[in-house]
């Protein structure tokens, strides 16, 4: 089912984002990981891979496995700004091929070989990417926002100009990158109003359950910690399981003000780690059922 169906019979969504494993691990890890979350029912998952689609092939394998395997919905990423037209094309072809009718169109970053290079990307924006896909209809595209801003973005407005040209192009929906704080992304919804932006917008939410994930999220994505979630790392961050069931336990109470909210979806990076997916979607099972319910 294209995603764009989905969304408009049933709101909110609860979804997961996976990743390939290593090189230097089998790619059975990953089924391992989709077989401890699958019986969550997930509306969808979402496989990423790294920088310069050094995973591209296991992300299609990953994608259709789901999909055909485990007959749950799933999202291809898909990176133009290290691809050439040919690549392009022949990836297009293999996730048609594999019956994998969602992407998620992204610019990507240029790989360490090529940035000493005259590099000259024959797609260098998504919405040059999202042009592409869009001369064949087999696919609901979907788009990456960022509530607090781009990290390479000038500023807050020239990135939702962008967001609006590039769902002009013809994104069907929005995740969100991670944020922790939901005020945010409730002003981000309102100026995404003001521009008439109007499609879906799934919140992407990632829990942190160790320093280091914390100093790596802030070093990717300049996202800000609210003083409440500092608070939290200065009190247990010496305390491992205690960091980790804090950083749970926020991630649970982000999910359900926004439940609350009306939102469109709710988008859990699970890092590879079912069981702190399956900690958190347990305590808002019921809340998951009653909203379903109607």
């Amino acid at each position: 089912m294209k995603l764009k169906t989905l969304f408009e019979a049933k709101k909110p969504t609860i979804s997961f984002e996976v990743f390939p494993p290593k090189k230097e691990y089998p790619i059975e890890t990953i089924y391992d990981t989709i077989e401890a979350l699958k019986d969550l029912a997930p509306d969808f998952i979402s496989v990423t891979y790294g920088a310069g689609g050094s995973t591209q092939n296991h992300t299609i394998e990953i994608a259709s496995r789901i999909k055909n395997h485990y007959k749950i919905e799933s999202i291809a990423h898909l990176t133009c700004i290290a691809a050439s037209r040919e690549t392009l094309t022949k990836t297009i072809q293999a996730l048609k091929d594999e019956g994998v009718e969602n992407i998620l169109a992204l610019r990507g970053d240029i790989p360490e070989s090529l940035k000493n290079q005259h590099f000259k990307p024959a797609f260098p924006h998504t919405a040059d990417l999202i042009q592409e896909l869009r001369k064949t209809d087999h696919f609901s595209i979907g788009g990456a926002a960022y509530p607090e801003g781009h990290v390479e973005s000038q500023s807050r407005v020239s990135d939702i100009k962008y967001l609006k040209t590039k769902v002009d192009h013809g994104l069907d929906f929005l995740i969100t990158q991670l944020f922790f704080d939901n005020q945010k992304f409730y002003a981000f919804k309102e100026n995404l109003e003001l521009l008439d932006i109007d499609v879906p917008v799934i919140a992407g939410i990632f829990p942190v359950v160790n320093l280091r994930q914390v100093h790596h999220v802030q070093a990717l994505t300049g996202t800000r910690l609210p003083a409440k979630f500092q608070r939290i790392l200065d009190r247990y961050q010496d305390k491992p399981e205690a960091l980790r069931e804090a950083g749970i336990a926020y991630a649970v109470n982000q999910i359900i003000d926004l439940l609350s909210s009306g939102i469109d979806g709710i988008h859990l990076y699970t890092m590879n780690q079912p069981r702190n997916t399956l900690a958190i979607m347990d305590p808002i099972s019921t809340i998951r059922k009653t909203l379903t319910q109607g």
